[in-house]
């Protein structure tokens, strides 16, 4: 057999508690949400307590908004999240289960989804309070990539959204009869990329690092706009990249295509990760340009 790793044996929840003949669990994809969501709240306290770092050394907003705004990003990431998914990966099976929608803890949440939603959340909020939507962006731009880092190793721990098939020797047998269906000999294992953990590397760790030196180095939140743009654009090349490897929803693969394609002409395409990233690599890449002419 080809070297490949093992499965640990990791549980989906931190713990879970019986009262009164129901079942309460702790999940550690929900502890990354709010673990998530705590430390980018703090980095960008942080960050506004940080006067010298902004333009003309005034902050978007006090402490105190970035706690106000943290509410609306809440409900723009869960709201948003959830329509994603429903709307970009199974509009189908949605329109005939509407009741299902609201379920959100039977999983399903998408990126995409939750960045829209955050961006209406972030946009009502600005306007309201009059508050600069430039500097803004870029605060909330720099606060993200420790929310995807912990995400992705969610992921990981639940065995969910795992890569497609490898022979590289990280590969990782995750277990599962859908990740083992791989059409390999009978009583052979099937490993996968660890995709997940590409994401983490990349999304949190390298992009969340960059974020951090260029504003913190470089001046980076001087420019309004400027750490909003690297953001987008380093998402979306990160996980345009990953989706070569990632597994596709299953709703979209069939014997024709097998590659699960959203979008092919003659055996060539675009998965839908990499249709809705696309879109965020040019939207970053412009926001750079036109907020480094402006300043």
């Amino acid at each position: 057999m080809r070297a490949a790793i093992p499965f640990p044996p990791l549980s989906s929840e931190v713990f879970s508690i019986s009262v009164f003949g129901m079942e309460f669990a702790l999940r550690w994809y929900a502890l990354a949400y709010i673990a998530g969501i705590i430390i980018g709240w703090r980095i960008a306290v942080a960050a506004v307590k940080r006067v010298h770092l902004w333009p003309g050394d005034q902050p978007p907003m006090s402490a105190a908004q970035v706690e106000q705004l943290l509410t609306w990003v809440i409900l723009g990431i869960i709201l948003g999240g959830r329509l994603g998914f429903v709307l970009f990966y199974q509009p189908a099976y949605y329109l005939t289960h509407p009741a299902e929608i609201l379920m959100v803890w039977h999983g399903g949440m998408s990126f995409h989804g939750g960045f829209l939603g955050v961006l209406v959340g972030f946009l009502g909020f600005c306007l309201k309070n009059r508050i600069p939507l430039g500097s803004t962006a870029d605060m909330l731009a720099i606060s993200v990539p420790p929310g995807l880092l912990l995400g992705r190793i969610a992921n990981f721990v639940n065995a969910e959204l795992w890569g497609r098939p490898t022979e590289l020797p990280w590969g990782v047998i995750f277990p599962g009869e859908a990740a083992q269906a791989c059409g390999q000999a009978v009583g052979e294992m099937c490993a996968r990329h660890p995709s997940q953990l590409y994401e983490a590397l990349l999304e949190g760790v390298l992009l969340g690092a960059l974020l951090l030196w260029l504003a913190l180095r470089r001046g980076g939140l001087k420019t309004p706009w400027q750490m909003a743009g690297v953001f987008l654009a380093g998402y979306g090349v990160a996980r345009f990249l990953v989706e070569f490897v990632r597994q596709p929803d299953a709703q979209f693969v069939s014997p024709g295509n097998p590659l699960g394609l959203a979008w092919h002409v003659g055996g060539y395409g675009l998965t839908m990760g990499q249709m809705l990233s696309l879109p965020m690599v040019l939207v970053g890449i412009g926001l750079i340009f036109w907020a480094r002419r402006r300043a």
